[in-house]
C-alpha cells in the first residue's frame, strides 16, 4: 500500500538551530526573568537595524498595543480610527480603555485601510489612528502622518506582520507615535508568543518603561538614577522571560537567509499564479511604489465567498491547508451594535473572499508546485 502523502500545513515554524543553546546561556547566567542579557541584546538589534529610537520587547503583540493605549492615556468616549479588517487586538487594547472605535474601509487594491477615507472620520474626539500594514506591507503613511498633525492626534503602527518592510526607504514601525510588533510563530520572525513595542516619541520613553514594570520605576533603579523604586503609575507585568528573548535573538541573528527563502516562496507563488491572475480567476497581493514587500503571507482574494470556500475544500482534498482570514470587526459579535452603521463593503469583501496559501520556511519547490497545480486544476475545472 502507497504511504500516505503529508499534508501541506499553513504554517510551520521555523528553527534557527541555536534557539536551545541561548535557552541553555540565558539560563546558565542565573537571569532569566526581564530584561536580560538577551533582552538587551534584542533591543540593540533592532535599535541599531532598523533605526527605532526606543525598543522594549513584551510578552505579546497585543500587549505592546495596551500598552500604547496607556501611554495616549485613552479615556473613555475617546475615538480610535482602525480598519475593521485586522485582528481583534488591534482595537481591543483600546477598547479596554474605553475608546470608540470608529472603524475604517480597506482600500479596493488592497486590505490596508483606505487613507481617502480617514480624514471624514476625525472629531474632536479621536485620539489616535491605527493603522495595520497588513501582509507587511505598508499603509500610505504621508497623508495620515500629514492628518495627525494637522488635527494633533497620534499614530500607532500595528506592525504585527511588518518586520522588515519598508515605507518609502523608512523601517515599518518607525512611523508613527508608537508602533507594535508580534513575534507569534506564524510571523517571519518568532518566539512561540511575543511582541515589542517601539517608541519613536521621546516623550513617551520614561513612562513606557514604568507601565512595562507595573507601574514601578524599577528600571530606572537598576540604572542607578533613584536609590529605591516605588509605585509610580498605573501598569502591568508586560516583559518577558530572556529566556524568549534568546529563543527571539537566535531568530534574529538568520534573519537575511529567512527573508530570502520567504521572498523566493512568494515569488514562485506569484509568477506561477499570475497567468489565473489574467484570466480574472483572483487577484494577489499588490505592492505600491512606496512599499517594499517582506514576504510575510501570501493569499488570493477570489471573486465571491462561494468561490473561496470551495477553493479551500479542493485544496483540502489535495492535502493541503489553506485558510481565510480576518471577518470584519465592525459586524463582529462584540462591535456590531457599537457601530456607526456605516457599510465598509472593501472590509467586507476581504472577509468573504481571501484566502491565505500555506507559508513558511521550510516549502519546498515539490510543495509550491503542488500547491500551484492544485489551485491552477481547480480554476481549469
Amino acid at each position: 500500500m502507497a504511504a500516505q502523502k503529508d499534508m501541506i500545513s499553513f504554517n510551520k515554524p521555523f528553527l534557527s538551530g541555536m534557539e536551545l543553546k541561548y535557552i541553555q546561556q540565558a539560563v546558565s547566567s542565573k537571569k532569566i526573568s526581564g530584561d536580560g542579557l538577551f533582552t538587551n541584546k534584542c533591543h540593540t538589534y533592532f535599535q541599531e537595524r532598523f533605526g527605532f529610537p526606543k525598543t522594549l520587547l513584551t510578552t505579546s503583540c497585543t500587549d505592546a498595543l495596551e500598552m500604547a493605549a496607556i501611554l495616549l492615556d485613552i479615556q473613555p468616549g475617546d475615538e480610535i480610527i482602525a480598519p475593521s479588517y485586522t485582528f481583534v487586538s488591534t482595537v481591543n487594547a483600546f477598547v479596554l480603555r474605553g475608546a470608540k472605535i470608529i472603524f475604517a474601509d480597506s482600500s479596493d487594491n488592497s486590505p490596508n485601510m483606505d487613507v481617502n477615507l480617514v480624514e471624514s472620520l476625525i472629531t474632536p474626539k479621536t485620539k489616535a489612528i491605527v493603522p495595520v500594514h497588513y501582509a507587511g506591507i505598508a499603509c500610505d503613511m504621508d497623508p495620515l502622518i500629514a492628518l495627525a498633525a494637522r488635527y494633533g492626534i497620534h499614530i500607532v503602527e500595528d506592525a504585527a506582520q511588518a518586520i522588515d518592510s519598508y515605507y518609502k526607504g523608512k523601517a515599518l514601525g518607525g512611523l508613527g507615535s508608537l508602533a507594535a510588533f508580534s513575534f507569534h510563530e506564524t510571523k517571519n520572525i518568532i518566539s512561540g508568543e511575543g511582541g515589542m513595542l517601539v517608541i519613536n516619541d521621546k516623550q513617551f520613553v520614561g513612562r513606557a518603561e514604568i507601565i512595562r514594570e507595573k507601574g514601578t520605576n524599577r528600571s530606572a533603579f537598576f540604572r542607578g538614577e533613584v536609590d529605591k523604586y516605588n509605585w509610580v503609575d498605573v501598569g502591568s507585568s508586560f516583559l518577558p522571560s530572556d529566556i524568549i528573548a534568546a529563543f527571539l535573538y537566535a531568530q534574529l541573528e538568520q534573519l537575511d537567509s529567512i527573508q530570502l527563502k520567504r521572498k523566493h516562496i512568494w515569488e514562485y507563488y506569484y509568477n506561477y499564479l499570475l497567468p489565473l491572475q489574467e484570466k480574472g480567476h483572483f487577484k494577489m497581493p499588490f505592492i505600491p511604489d512606496y512599499a517594499t514587500n517582506n514576504a510575510h503571507m501570501f493569499y488570493l482574494v477570489c471573486n465571491c465567498i462561494g468561490e473561496r470556500t470551495a477553493l479551500i475544500q479542493h485544496l483540502r482534498n489535495h492535502d493541503i491547508y489553506a485558510v481565510f482570514h480576518y471577518l470584519s470587526l465592525h459586524k463582529s459579535e462584540y462591535y456590531n451594535d457599537k457601530h456607526d452603521g456605516r457599510e465598509l463593503n472593501w472590509a467586507d469583501h476581504y472577509s468573504d473572499c481571501l484566502v491565505r496559501l500555506p507559508f513558511y520556511y521550510e516549502l519546498s519547490s515539490a510543495d509550491l508546485s503542488h500547491v500551484t497545480s492544485v489551485i491552477k486544476s481547480f480554476f481549469i475545472k
